[in-house]
Parts: structure tokens; C-alpha cells; sequence
């Protein structure tokens, strides 16, 4: 009992006084358990540039978990099987992820948590902020194509919170780019240093396998998309003759020459500058031939960071803390269309989520329980009785939330780095169907609860603007009301340049307001946004009005009018 207790709470405050003799081991059990919770679990992204294989490699880490037997495939945009972690029905039409989806599963004596997050540009800010719930990521790269637009964006998110990444090269089966000319790529275009952990042998119709650096063993490409077993052919160092049997002297003398190059250029792996996000352990491999997939989540297991700590508008949490907290980052509508539900994805943050708990909601000053809280394996859900420090858990919700809200056992906490982006493109709803229009009216407020596209309304009239990053979001709203809602709508083009929630003097606002009443709406808050038509009609609007600010997100404290 002793050492277990030293083992999970080594340090800790509670296990300094239990030293002392000043308090029994029965006091500090509580304390222990939450301690070796904590320590199971690792919740971590998984991000890429469209098409380079990311949903694929979901998949065959949920096969190495044991959480699926089989495994479908994504290839040139094409659903073989429909991937496990794509549920929506335009996902499967289209062949790419639009909405994050959250999967856990055992493996070894780890509980892990998979958010797989959309590759597609125009639903990045989905990604932006599922990348707020995660302690680490995995990189996808096309081993071909290298670093490639939306790889760059989403590391510079990555960059600016130092989140631990794991950069997996992907598709070694076909045809790809010299590994150092990728290496020094991904150094040059990320800003981060990177240690190759396995190195390939050849690449296409060539390719051989991996070399593991750091046990000097062999993995020997095998092309089998279901298997799950990897046999590895140990070597006593590349000096030793049967390496030559293995893959072939040539091949033997140029993996020798390149490895001698590798350790006299890249310094040894340091797991702390890992999770400091300096440092990106490099794997290679085939996602859709499962190979290289178990060397990368061994070592994932091995070095990824648990539970970390969370900054609100107070203070630090820390998951070590014995109250509740966690904040919703996704909320997703018709995650079961058979039952038209609503699901806010929690991600805890401190102490125990209990089943049937009351916890105090900071922005709506009200008590919420919650009788079927989830976890999710794609659009599969199983009912929980408590949840971790790490855990995302799926909390079925008739309206009290929205992206950002926090959940308490009563402080007044409101967790940050969570906003909504200003818009680039802009529609009027325009209702196909005036005989349904509650249903129409129903589905953009539910689909916009979900972050993908933001609400706006011009009164006089009620009319309805959509703001979103990019095109396909719109593609996706008015498929998903005229197949989950029975709902039509078109949507029209509007010129507008930015969108700007606006604070400052109640006076200058209302001043503004009267000058430009066509352009000034209001969001799903209520609060007061500037729909600017041009780069520059905005910029006169902040010189004219030098009392009033102008904000590209949401994250603001806001002034409503009355």
C-alpha cells in the first residue's frame, strides 16, 4: 500500500504529512486513486493536411487498441469501408472528416483518448479548438508531398501553446521524398527541431522497412491493411552480417551510411525538450498497411505528457485538484439522427466527473446533472459512472451550453484560449420552405451552437447572416438541415469583409449604430457585431471611432446593449 502511494503521489503535499505520521492511509486514499487515474490516461490530437492519411492512421491505432477488429480504408477520397472515425453521412459521401471526433481506448495499462480532428482548411477552427483539449499531438505527413499549407497553420497553433508533438511520415509505401530532405522540410517550415526514432529503408515499390534507432531492430514492410502483430528482427548493432541477409548489402551499407549521418548531426533524444514542444520525435511508415503505426504508439505511451494543467480567468487549474472542472469544446447535433440529441464534449480538467452529480454552470449561475454522461468510440456511446482528469466525456444537452462554458463544483471559473474566429464568408438564409420554418429556424441555431459557422441577426426583419472560414461549411449546413432537420434553404452571397464584435463607450456605440445600422448585427449572445464591407472601411472605422474596439474573436469581456 505504501509504495503504491509513493509511486502516484511522489512529492505531492498529502504524501509529505503522511510521512509526518500526521495523517492515516485511509485519509489519503482519495488522494492516491485520483493520482493513478490521472496517470492512465493520455488525451492527445491527431492533425494533418488534407488527405495525408490521418483519419487512416485513427483507425489502425484504434485496431492495435483492440477497440475495432477490422479496419476500413480512405484512399484517394474514396470509402472503401467507411472509416470508424468519420459517422456523419456527407463524411462518408465526401471521403474527409468535418466534424472532431473523440475515441478512447485501452492499451497497456493506459486508458487513451483519440480526438480526431478535421484535415479540411474550411474547418479549422473546429481544429483550433479541439487542439485546447489535448496535452499532446500526432502529425500526419505525406512522406511525398512533405509540409503542405494546413500543416503549417495548425503547428503555428501548436507552437504558440508548446503542445508536445509526434510527427508520424506517412504512405513510405509509395513514392516518396529523400527522409533527410523531409526532415530538414519539417524543421525549416514547422520552427522545431526534430530527432528521427525509426528511419526508412527505400520508399515505393523499393521499400524495405523501418530501422527502430533506439533498439536496434528491424521491421520488415509486410503490405497487410488488418494486421495487427509486428515481428521485429533484432540486430546486435548495423555491424551485425545478418542485416545484409535481411534487406540485401546494398541496401545494408546505405542504411549504415545514413544512420552514422543521423547520430553525428542530430543530437540524442530528449524526452524533456519533447514535452516542452521543442523537440518532435519522427516516425516512418504505411497507416493503410498498419506499418510503423505500434512503434510510434509504443513510444507514444512511453513519453506523451498526461493531464495538464488548464489557465482560466483566475488562476492555473491543476488535474491534481479534488473539485470538478472542465470546460465544453465541441458541441455536435444529431450525433444519433434517429434521436435528434445534442451532445457537448466535455473535457475534464480537475478532480472526478460523477454520474448523477449536481455541478454549478459559472455562465447561467444554475445546478446541471447529468443522468447518461458518455464516451465515445466514433457514433458508438457507452454510459459512464465517473470520468478522469484527461477524459473527454460526451453530456447530453437541451440547450445550456455553448463552446467555451465551463463546469464547476462552484467556483466561478471560466477557462480560456477557447474563442470564436471573426468570419470570412458570409450568406442570408433565405427559407425554400415557408411551411417549415421552425424546423429551418431550429436546425441553424443547433448547427451554429456547434462553432463551425457563427449566427447573425439584422433587425429590423429577423434576418439570418452565416459567417464561416470557408466554403464547404455552407455545403454542409444546408445538407445536414434537409436531411436532419427536413428543412430548405439557400444561402445568398453577401460582401462583407470581416466581421467585429465591438466594445467600448456605451454612447460611441450607439453613435456608430446610428451611422451604420444596415451593417451592425447581432450574435447569438446578443452581443454587438460590425459587419465590415471592406479592409479599409474598417480601418476608417477604428480611426474615426477610437472609443469603441474592435475585435476579431470572441474572447472578450462584452458590452450589450440594453
Amino acid at each position: 500500500m505504501v509504495n503504491r502511494i509513493n509511486d502516484s503521489i511522489e512529492n505531492d503535499f498529502m504524501w509529505q504529512i503522511y510521512q509526518r505520521g500526521l495523517i492515516n492511509e485511509l485519509i489519503l486514499q482519495p488522494f492516491m486513486s485520483l493520482s493513478l487515474e490521472i496517470d492512465k490516461r493520455k488525451t492527445f490530437g491527431i492533425i494533418s493536411h488534407p488527405d495525408a492519411g490521418k483519419t487512416t492512421l485513427t483507425e489502425k491505432l484504434l485496431l492495435f487498441g483492440g477497440a475495432i477488429q477490422t479496419a476500413g480504408a480512405v484512399k484517394n477520397n474514396k470509402i472503401k469501408k467507411t472509416a470508424t472515425s468519420d459517422f456523419m453521412e456527407i463524411e462518408k459521401q465526401r471521403g474527409i472528416s468535418v466534424a472532431t471526433s473523440v475515441m478512447s481506448f485501452h492499451y497497456r495499462d493506459k486508458i487513451v483518448n483519440i480526438l480526431d480532428t478535421p484535415g479540411h482548411k474550411d474547418f479549422a477552427e473546429d481544429t483550433y479548438r479541439t487542439l485546447t483539449a489535448v496535452d499532446s499531438v500526432i502529425l500526419v505527413v505525406d512522406a511525398a508531398k512533405g509540409v503542405e499549407a494546413q500543416t503549417r497553420k495548425l503547428m503555428q497553433v501548436c507552437r504558440m501553446r508548446n503542445t508536445p508533438v509526434i510527427i508520424f511520415v506517412n504512405k513510405l509505401d509509395r513514392e516518396s521524398r529523400d527522409a533527410f530532405d523531409l526532415l530538414d522540410e519539417l524543421e525549416n517550415e514547422l520552427s522545431i527541431s526534430t530527432r528521427p526514432l525509426s528511419w526508412p529503408i527505400n520508399s515505393g515499390r523499393l521499400f524495405k522497412g523501418v530501422y527502430l534507432l533506439y533498439n536496434d531492430s528491424l521491421n520488415l514492410f509486410e503490405g497487410d491493411k488488418t494486421k495487427k502483430a509486428v515481428e521485429y528482427k533484432k540486430i546486435e548493432n548495423l555491424s551485425d552480417p545478418r542485416l545484409d541477409d535481411m534487406v540485401g548489402k546494398e541496401d545494408a551499407d546505405n542504411l549504415r551510411e545514413e544512420v552514422e549521418l543521423i547520430q553525428g548531426v542530430y543530437e540524442p533524444f530528449d524526452e524533456q525538450l519533447y514535452k516542452e514542444g521543442l523537440l518532435a520525435p519522427v516516425f516512418f511508415g504505411s497507416a493503410l498497411n498498419n506499418f510503423g503505426v505500434q512503434e510510434m504508439l509504443d513510444t507514444f505511451i512511453d513519453i506523451a505528457p498526461g493531464p495538464q494543467a488548464r489557465e482560466t480567468n483566475l488562476r492555473e487549474v491543476a488535474p491534481e485538484e479534488e473539485k470538478l472542472s472542465g470546460f465544453i469544446f465541441k458541441i455536435h447535433a444529431n450525433l444519433d439522427p434517429n434521436h435528434r440529441d445534442r451532445i457537448a464534449f466535455l473535457r475534464v480538467c480537475s478532480g472526478t466527473f460523477e454520474r448523477n452529480k449536481f455541478y454549478h454552470h459559472p455562465r447561467l449561475q444554475k445546478k446541471l446533472r447529468f443522468a447518461n454522461p458518455y464516451t465515445f468510440l466514433a457514433s458508438s456511446k457507452d454510459i459512464i459512472e465517473k470520468a478522469y482528469p484527461g477524459d473527454v466525456v460526451g453530456l447530453y444537452d437541451t440547450g445550456n451550453f455553448k463552446i467555451g462554458d465551463g463546469l464547476t463544483e462552484g467556483e466561478e471559473l471560466q477557462f480560456v484560449g477557447i474563442p470564436s474566429f471573426s468570419p470570412e464568408l458570409f450568406r442570408e438564409v433565405i427559407n425554400l420552405d415557408p411551411m417549415k420554418s421552425k424546423q429551418l429556424e431550429k436546425g441553424i441555431d443547433q448547427l451554429t451552437d456547434e462553432g463551425v459557422a457563427q449566427l447573425f441577426r439584422q433587425q429590423p426583419g429577423n434576418r439570418k447572416i452565416i459567417g464561416t472560414v470557408g466554403e464547404l461549411q455552407f455545403e454542409v449546413i444546408q445538407y445536414r438541415l434537409k436531411h436532419e432537420y427536413n428543412a430548405s434553404a439557400r444561402f445568398d452571397s453577401l460582401a462583407y469583409h470581416k466581421a467585429c464584435w465591438m466594445t467600448g463607450e456605451e454612447a460611441e456605440i450607439k453613435e456608430f449604430i446610428k451611422y451604420k445600422p444596415q451593417d451592425v448585427v447581432r450574435d447569438k449572445d446578443g452581443n454587438l457585431v460590425f459587419l465590415a464591407q471592406t479592409a479599409f472601411i474598417l480601418d476608417m472605422a477604428k480611426q474615426n471611432n477610437p472609443n469603441i474596439e474592435f475585435h476579431e474573436t470572441s474572447e472578450f469581456k462584452t458590452f450589450s446593449e440594453e
